[in-house]
């Protein structure tokens, strides 16, 4: 029944998309002429047929009709350019804070079932929603403190939006499965893995307390970073459904003429944005992965704040030595240490070729090296990589598409602030630094260190392994000798377990039969 109501739901999608043009909108370049009948014949069913009407809005519209996990579903696949390609999520990256509020009352209810508290005893007061997303929506309130009365952020989580994703996602994974099954083409991006990614990304999104968690990680490895901060979490006012954290007063980076007239240096704000990123993803990996300019502000002292810590990414030491090395062999022209590195990393199969893969790479460093800085797209750099990767059978490394992505978008933002913003010039400082440390004699001394502590654990593990090597050698033996058996317990659960699946089976059979034979009746 679960996944009979999948397909229900994934109808409900499509007829929605169908009905809000964004089916007929798709391109169709270098599809089969069958593929452009079918789009002419759904766009006859399209509410608006208007053409004057955007793709991006008639998404946009269609993922606010389809509810709050879908618009969350569309923010996540608008970091996976790999998986939807550049231009759909470049589409579905305008889904930010485009929800209705959800009343007051119910937000204070949920407040007070998560921190066991009145809503009286928690706040001094407490205001209309300013803000909705998908997940959550935030409230102005105050609070009583010792130097006084204090104005604070409060986010509370939609009422019912987990049950309601639980549900979504089932079909989800329905179509992540077809697509694997029918398309074996894009089984290379793992769209199952994809999915899986999303649904936990999404379930730690909803609990606030990790939000909150993120927040003091980032705070801590920021203490000392020039021109960049959090907001301080109040954890007496945290719980799983609600975070309450400092208020913000500043100017929203989308409002470049209001930091203008507030003096700002636009230039500065931008080299310090860039700098910022590479710091944590090269130094902490760890970095806030949801960087749109409505999720920063800048503070009267001319502090870049970023709130909004839901969606965060990490890297192991491992990958950020790949990426410092891939970047630094592209500053260097170095083309074949820069194949080299994709195949000492596994990102690329072993069966291709070093220097082919060298070649390819060369056709995209090149032009970068041919052009002024600050003309250089990185959105244009990551379509030439997608589609490298796919010639070389380049699986998809979810935690690289997310830095990818997070760094065209704050790249973005720093042209807004500087249209003449050069990227490489702003980045060299950190990446400079962070190179000099770590692929340099440093190197050898931390991998000796970290060495080291690896021998001492594996010492300390060893009677532990040598006792279950024992116990498994016994086990071997035991079934070479007497063969693999069930006891009575095990062959009566899986004959249970599959007279359960026939019946079902047969029930869903006849759901659909019916379905049909109603359908057919009314049609006639």
């Amino acid at each position: 029944m679960s996944a009979l109501g999948a397909y229900f739901r994934l109808w409900r999608v499509g007829w929605i998309l169908v009905r809000e043009g964004v089916i007929s909108a798709l391109p169709s370049e270098d599809l089969p002429p069958s593929i452009g009948l079918a789009k002419s014949f759904v766009g006859l069913f399209a509410r608006n047929r208007s053409k004057s009407k955007k793709r991006s809005d008639r998404l946009a519209q269609a993922v606010e009709r389809l509810g709050p996990s879908y618009v969350k579903i569309g923010q996540f696949l608008a970091t996976r350019p790999d998986v939807v390609g550049v231009e759909f999520a470049d589409d579905l990256s305008q889904l930010q804070d485009r929800m209705a509020f959800f009343p007051p009352a119910a937000a204070k209810a949920s407040i007070a079932s998560s921190l066991g508290r009145p809503i009286e005893d928690l706040y001094a007061s407490f205001g209309e929603p300013i803000a909705a997303a998908s997940i959550a929506q935030v409230h102005p309130a105050e609070v009583d403190t010792l130097s006084g009365r204090k104005k604070v952020a409060v986010k509370v989580v939609r009422p019912g939006v987990r049950q309601r994703f639980s549900h979504d996602i089932e079909a989800m994974y329905l179509v992540a499965h077809m697509q694997e099954r029918f398309m074996p083409s894009s089984r290379r991006l793992r769209p199952v893995e994809v999915t899986k990614t999303l649904e936990q990304t999404t379930k730690v999104e909803m609990d606030l307390r990790l939000e909150a968690a993120a927040l003091s990680e980032i705070a801590e490895n920021t203490e000392k970073d020039p021109g960049f901060r959090v907001p301080k979490v109040d954890w007496e006012r945290t719980g799983r459904d609600v975070i309450t954290m400092e208020w913000i007063d500043g100017v929203k980076m989308s409002d470049v003429d209001g930091l203008r007239a507030a003096g700002h240096d636009l230039n500065r704000l931008a080299d310090t944005l860039i700098q910022s990123f590479l710091r944590h993803t090269l130094r902490d990996g760890f970095f806030h992965a949801d960087m749109h300019p409505g999720n920063l502000f800048v503070d009267t002292h001319g502090d870049i704040v970023a709130v909004d810590m839901g969606i965060v990414g990490r890297l192991g030491k491992k990958e950020r030595r790949f990426l410092a090395e891939i970047l630094f062999g592209f500053i260097t022209r170095d083309y074949v240490r820069v194949a080299e590195v994709h195949f000492e990393a596994g990102y690329v199969p072993a069966h291709h070729n070093v220097e082919s893969f060298a070649q390819a790479i060369r056709a995209i460093g090149e032009p970068i090296h041919g052009q002024p800085a600050e003309t250089i797209s990185m959105g244009k750099l990551l379509t030439l990589l997608f589609e490298v990767t796919e010639l070389f059978d380049m699986a998809t490394r979810p935690e690289l598409v997310m830095l990818q992505k997070t760094m065209v978008v704050v790249e973005g933002v720093s042209r807004m602030l500087n249209p003449r913003f050069n990227m490489w010039k702003a980045s060299e400082p950190v990446v400079g630094d962070w190179i000099r440390n770590n692929l340099g004699p440093k190197r050898i001394v931390t991998d000796l260190r970290d060495g080291l502590k690896a021998a001492v654990k594996l010492a300390e593990a060893a009677p532990e392994i040598a006792a279950k090597t024992e116990k498994f050698h016994h086990q071997l033996l035991h079934m070479s000798e007497h063969g693999l058996r069930f006891d009575a317990e095990t062959a009566e659960a899986i004959a249970k377990s599959e007279a359960r699946h026939n019946r079902s089976g047969r029930f869903a059979l006849w759901i659909i039969a019916l379905a049909l034979l109603y359908i057919a009746w009314v049609v006639t």
